[in-house]
């Protein structure tokens, strides 16, 4: 199965094979672990053809001046709610229709073999899902999950998708462009027009799933996740440079645990100075390497 998904490199930032050396080294700390923790980020789905953030060159911020919507923006704003919805509909169909990489068929793999104990992922694409990961943790939600913030109801992002076409039977938006998170771009014109659908039980506000820039992961979620890591004996982080505190977090009481700390992403991370071993390779090319 790993050797059907052929990546897509639009963009991966430019890197070298893997070194034979650094094949030996992360085999070497894989065979040495029996219960690995792993957390991936957004370079673990750019060979899914799902743009990063932050790469050099090929990354949203490298390309763009846009950045993601914050969290306080969305629930105060009604028109940047219209906004968001009116970009995340017309990306709605490219981004869900993305399918895991080798990367993320490896990582499922090890799960069924024992070897990994718990997967934690940055990302919010479903793509772990749909590869079988079961021991996991989406630790910022997930696109495909659609929310009420009055009631809590949830209801699919497909199902809202219905939705939205059936109160804008004739509205259209040519998009230019995909962001990380599904997010297209378009003109505040093309948005003006775009009917956002009430939470059917309530009437209240409907958000994705996932937590927004300026937002906190749950206390229960981060409880959770410390537990399976002092259940875990290592730590791999696949494709993130650990920015972002919510995961970097989790990297920090590995170190304070004394747990050898692997990471594989091109380019410098947040954890290369106390990491044991640093690897600056696409995860789709180096972990299918590891037996």
């Amino acid at each position: 199965s790993v050797s059907r998904a052929s990546p897509n490199l639009a963009f991966v930032p430019a890197c070298l094979p893997p070194d034979p050396v650094d094949v030996e080294e992360l085999q070497h700390f894989v065979s040495n672990s029996k219960r690995l923790f792993v957390m991936t980020g957004a370079g673990i789905s750019t060979e899914s053809g799902i743009p990063d953030y932050r790469s050099e060159g090929v990354g949203l911020y490298a390309r763009t001046d846009r950045r993601p919507i914050q969290h306080a923006e969305f629930v105060r704003s009604a028109s940047a709610r219209q906004r968001y919805w009116a970009r995340n509909f017309v990306g709605w169909p490219q981004f869900s229709s993305h399918q895991p990489n080798r990367a993320h068929l490896v990582l499922r793999d090890w799960e069924k073999l024992g070897k990994l104990h718990w997967l934690v992922t940055q990302n919010v694409d479903a793509l772990h899902a749909k590869a079988g990961s079961q021991r996991m943790t989406e630790l910022h939600g997930c696109t495909h999950r659609v929310f009420c913030l009055g009631c809590g109801d949830q209801i699919l992002r497909s199902e809202l998708q219905e939705h939205f076409e059936a109160l804008n039977p004739t509205w259209k938006a040519e998009a230019f462009g995909v962001a990380p998170d599904g997010d297209v771009f378009l003109t505040d014109e093309q948005v003006c027009n775009f009917q956002v659908p009430a939470c059917r039980k309530c009437g209240g506000i409907l958000k994705p799933d996932v937590t927004f820039f300026g937002d906190t992961v749950s206390r229960e979620k981060v409880d959770f996740v410390h537990q399976r890591l002092a259940e875990s004996d290592s730590m791999l982080v696949a494709g993130s440079s650990m920015q972002v505190y919510s995961g970097y977090r989790f990297a920090l009481a590995a170190r304070e645990k004394q747990l050898p700390i692997a990471i594989l992403n091109i380019g410098p991370t947040r954890l290369d100075h106390f990491a044991s071993l640093k690897l600056n390779s696409r995860c789709g090319e180096l972990l299918p390497l590891i037996v």
